[in-house]
């Protein structure tokens, strides 16, 4: 079997395979546009999920410290 004839099947078969996912292999502009739409998505979802885990953490350590300061003024009011 000659080289082009594998890279002729090859071709054919990662194209057989991109149709059955739904994606069309000879419009590729569209496809890169839609991966980068998917990637700005995916970037702003772990970038909420960093704000979010940091207000926690934020409120959490309020909500001690002010734990800690009412004991402290309690006893010092006894």
């Amino acid at each position: 079997m000659s080289n082009e004839e594998v890279e002729a099947i090859v071709a054919k078969a990662v194209t057989e395979t991109l149709v059955k996912l739904g994606i069309e292999a000879s419009d590729y502009k569209e496809m890169q546009a839609d991966f980068t739409h998917l990637r700005r998505w995916r970037k702003s979802v772990e970038q909420a999920q960093s704000y979010t885990f940091k207000a926690v953490v934020t409120t959490i350590a309020a909500g001690v410290m002010g734990a800690i300061w009412l004991g402290f003024q309690a006893m010092l009011h006894k």
